[in-house]
């Protein structure tokens, strides 16, 4: 286990820690940064918490190393992934560092969850050598990462990215088109659109729309993709259904009215008390500890199986 390679995660907040926790319990030493010592502190004890939860054994000793600058962190490290903020500029900026900092022979991955890793490359030392690892909210239960091959990354650099993953037990997916998205992104937004559409047609209302998806569908979702299921029934069948649906889709370009109108007058969800639906605190906490014990239950079950 010592001789695992050392990993820089940049950024210590919402993903970065759980991302930190992954490599840590795979024995890997990780670098922490962030500016914000506060922050850096939090998410120490935070990842001890993960470790709790999942019932893993942890003994941090030497393996965790906290920074508040990036180029001390990254000078020794073999593997470096972003997880700032999602804004571009931002992204650019820390990538510019990183580039001039690392090792030549270092991999910089970001975990942008739809920014093309081509913007974020453009212009930036040894393109080649950077590379999407997009994981997904909250990376210490969730296993997918989607690694992106920008436009000049290299494939040894997919190729080595997607083996470190896997070693520390995440279930890594080629992107090979580097588009805005990416994957899973563009799917479950692709859904989202729809369900929007059909709220602001009055087709029915927010809770049926999430029942439906919830006790219907979604029940399968995690043991059937859409299309193995296209297969399973069909694609004779598939074709007549999309052929009747198609054309009443919708095909919004643009965010609709029923979301943009909310977040204009504050209804921005459960942090605000109504967004789609209204929810009191104890709504909003029966529903985040409902998520929160299913996937630890996954998370478990995939760790002893």
């Amino acid at each position: 286990m010592a001789d695992q390679p050392k990993v820089t995660v940049i950024g210590a907040g919402l993903m970065g820690h759980g991302i930190a926790q992954r490599f840590l319990a795979a024995g890997h030493p990780v670098n922490l940064v962030d500016p914000n010592l506060q922050v850096l502190e939090q998410a120490e004890q935070q990842i001890s918490d993960i470790f709790t939860l999942l019932e893993q054994p942890y003994d941090k000793g030497d393996l965790l190393s906290l920074y508040t600058e990036i180029q001390p962190a990254v000078e020794d490290a073999e593997f470096v992934i972003e997880a700032g903020p999602e804004i571009l500029d931002v992204k650019r900026d820390i990538f510019s560092q990183l580039a001039r900092f690392s090792s030549p022979k270092c991999i910089l991955a970001s975990n942008t969850s739809a920014i093309p890793i081509s913007e974020i490359a453009k212009g930036i030392l040894h393109p080649q050598r950077i590379v999407g690892a997009h994981f997904w909210n909250p990376p210490h239960l969730v296993r997918l990462v989607e690694v992106v091959q920008g436009d000049e990354t290299s494939v040894t650099t997919v190729e080595q990215t997607i083996a470190l993953l896997d070693a520390v037990g995440m279930k890594s997916v080629h992107v090979k088109r580097d588009i805005p998205g990416f994957i899973g992104n563009r799917l479950q937004h692709a859904m989202k659109r729809e369900a929007i559409a059909m709220l602001e047609a009055g087709v029915c209302d927010a809770e049926t729309i999430d029942d439906v998806v919830k006790y219907g569908f979604g029940q399968r979702l995690a043991v059937l993709g859409p299309l193995e299921q296209s297969d399973l029934v069909g694609l004779d069948l598939t074709l007549r259904i999309l052929t009747t649906i198609y054309p009443s889709l919708d095909t919004s370009s643009t965010p609709q009215a029923a979301l943009v109108e909310r977040v204009e007058t504050g209804q921005l969800g459960m942090k605000t008390g109504g967004g789609f639906r209204q929810w009191t605190p104890e709504a909003a906490d029966d529903v985040r500890t409902r998520v929160r014990e299913h996937l630890v239950a996954k998370a478990k079950q995939t760790t002893t199986n």
